[in-house]
């Protein structure tokens, strides 16, 4: 009873906090929505609403899912397109409305959707923002992907009887030291408290979960669902124009992926391509930032260096003497995947960063690639490597990076075993878990 109440008093503070801020916080949130826009449209005319108040069928009910940015987002696809599938009996038992946070999931999201799923931009985590999109689309479930927890969100939702379910469910080490602190850990226990479902991506985080609170009865493993992301984030008509273009513009040359690219990391890559190039002289370095601005902004400081670089967005040519082809757009990277065998996955040669999900690269038959900070997607690489361990290829520094690839991109032979390796390892793992994550939203959750 004692953690109760003091779950109770630590959510008033929270509460009382946010809807003071939440003014302030709406108009943040529009200022940079606009800001973007304008920096994308290259003028200030009217900025649209992110989404069409949406139509949902009178009396039919209503699931909410909800993914914070691009990588949830994907994640969740497979779920969505599931459930509307024709093989699904109960299809037409109620409608998804499918909710991001950022601007860049949003972006790439709404055209992948299945028909009949309603999008929209996620509400702020303040009282009023809250308890408005509830009422408006009154869901019947809520399904949050990976760490989603914000206590207006679910402690209004818990209120008003709907049920909760946590997919994909994520507490890394960090996150749990912090929920772990006096202030936080009742707050914490009693927002868990309040979920039907948490299926974790690992017995590690299992653990985490019921030592900040959650109860062992609600907690099932069901796999990770980014196993299971397909090619969603272009339509196949235009993902094999794409494929085909850049592969007759690319030819027979030698040429390796930096893939989801980190500031900070484009260094890293560059030296080690300059490197390269003293063996393999025609070697095409393909480097897709993580932030499409970063990679416009790398290819023209290298342009001033007078490095022979092609940059996407503005549709340049890739010729013989390129050396570097910047990606700075959204939504094509696993088409990318497959213009290259040979692909390193950043967000994971720094310190402060946690790596990024290389099943995309695997689903390509990459030869991959990885640093050594890849924060909870340790699970992914250790499940890859027991099933083959060619599949993934974790180096510590920059010098083993160079000596890796240079292994890959000289031999064929070594090349295609890696290749075959990550592609056989994603198949085993991604068999079944859209399915079985399925099922336990439906018996728990819906």
């Amino acid at each position: 009873m004692k953690s109760v109440w003091k779950g109770r008093l630590a959510y008033e503070i929270y509460r009382a906090v946010t809807r003071a801020a939440g003014p302030a916080l709406y108009y943040l949130v529009e200022w940079r929505r606009r800001r973007r826009w304008w920096r994308k449209q290259g003028s200030t005319e009217r900025v649209p609403p992110f989404a069409a108040p949406g139509v949902r069928p009178p009396g039919t009910p209503l699931v909410w899912v909800h993914a914070v940015s691009l990588g949830e987002a994907l994640a969740a696809l497979p779920l969505l397109r599931h459930h509307y599938s024709t093989s699904v009996p109960t299809t037409s038992s109620f409608v998804i409305l499918m909710t991001t946070t950022t601007f860049s999931a949003f972006e790439v999201v709404k055209d992948l959707l299945p028909d009949g799923v309603i999008f929209q931009m996620a509400p702020i985590d303040t009282p009023a923002e809250v308890q408005r999109f509830i009422g408006y689309w009154d869901p019947c479930a809520i399904l949050l992907i990976e760490s989603e927890l914000w206590p207006n969100l679910i402690l209004y939702a818990a209120q008003k009887g709907i049920r909760l379910g946590l997919l994909n469910a994520r507490m890394s080490s960090k996150s749990f030291k912090r929920w772990s602190t006096p202030p936080a850990l009742p707050l914490i226990s009693l927002m868990l408290s309040k979920f039907s479902l948490i299926a974790p991506l690992s017995n590690a985080e299992a653990l985490r979960f019921q030592l900040l609170g959650a109860s062992p009865t609600i907690i099932h493993f069901a796999g990770d669902l980014k196993y299971a992301v397909g090619d969603y984030e272009v339509k196949e008509k235009e993902r094999k124009m794409i494929l085909d273009d850049l592969k007759e513009q690319i030819a027979d040359r030698p040429t390796w992926l930096a893939a989801s690219i980190h500031s900070g990391e484009e260094q890293v890559m560059l030296r080690a391509h300059n490197e390269l190039t003293k063996m393999f002289p025609e070697l095409l370095l393909i480097l897709v930032t993580r932030h499409p601005r970063d990679g416009h902004c790398i290819a023209l400081e290298l342009k001033g260096q007078k490095v022979n670089v092609a940059i996407r967005s503005k549709k340049e040519v890739i010729s013989r003497s390129t050396r570097i082809y910047a990606v700075d757009t959204l939504g094509e990277l696993r088409v990318l995947y497959r213009v290259s065998g040979v692909a390193v996955i950043g967000g994971s040669f720094l310190p402060s960063l946690c790596g990024h999900n290389i099943s995309e690269a695997a689903a390509a038959s990459c030869a991959i690639l990885t640093g050594s900070y890849v924060g909870h997607f340790h699970q992914m690489i250790t499940e890859m490597r027991q099933i083959n361990p060619f599949s993934v290829k974790q180096v510590r520094e920059e010098r083993e990076l160079v000596e890796a690839l240079k292994m890959l991109l000289g031999d064929e032979k070594i090349r295609e075993t890696h290749r075959k390796a990550a592609r056989e390892s994603f198949e085993i793992m991604s068999k079944g878990v859209v399915r079985s994550v399925w099922d336990l939203v439906s018996i728990f959750v819906l």
